[in-house]
């Protein structure tokens, strides 16, 4: 055999490598029959679940964002209300945690569906240390987004100072 036989790029049709990629159909089919459902999966912070009835978990969106003054963390929770979200400060760690439940109710005159959805969910942020005034922090929801700030100590506020560059 010649070492360009085992080069696939090489445009070499006689490569026993290939021949025996393509004979193998049911390998094959498996990888993509799994390519498409994480296709199919990705984008919805749902990971598709090894077992039939399990519950997949929701993971909200987190920014994080630090200014001069503040940092400020916006979490998005979609069909979620004020009162299904905690927050707690605990030295540096913001901790966000919540239950979201969906229930969807349909009647029709031959049938009667009833779909019911419940999942936690809790998203732990680190903070830089010493950095947050925690008896300023204050939390807003609207519209599905929550949005915390947490304003820094008149010290962890960082002073610019512009530094010329000489030349040597």
């Amino acid at each position: 055999m010649n070492i360009n036989d085992l080069v696939p790029w090489r445009g070499n049709r006689g490569s026993n490598l290939a021949v025996r990629q393509e004979e193998d159909y049911p390998y094959s089919l498996q990888r993509e029959v799994n390519r498409l459902f994480d296709d199919f999966f990705s984008g919805f912070d749902l990971a598709p679940s090894p077992w039939w009835g399990e519950r997949t978990t929701f993971l909200p969106r987190v920014n994080v964002t630090e200014r001069e003054k503040e940092i400020e963390v916006t979490a998005e929770l979609p069909g979620l209300s004020q009162e299904d979200v905690d927050i707690s400060l605990a030295r540096d760690t913001l901790t966000i945690k919540g239950e979201k439940k969906q229930e969807e109710e349909h009647k029709g005159e031959n049938y009667y569906r009833m779909e019911r959805s419940y999942g936690q969910f809790s998203r732990t942020i680190p903070l830089p240390e010493g950095v947050v005034d925690p008896n300023k922090v204050e939390a807003m929801f609207k519209n599905g987004v929550l949005t915390i700030t947490l304003p820094k100590r008149k010290e962890a506020q960082q002073v610019s100072k512009r530094i010329t560059v000489k030349a040597g």
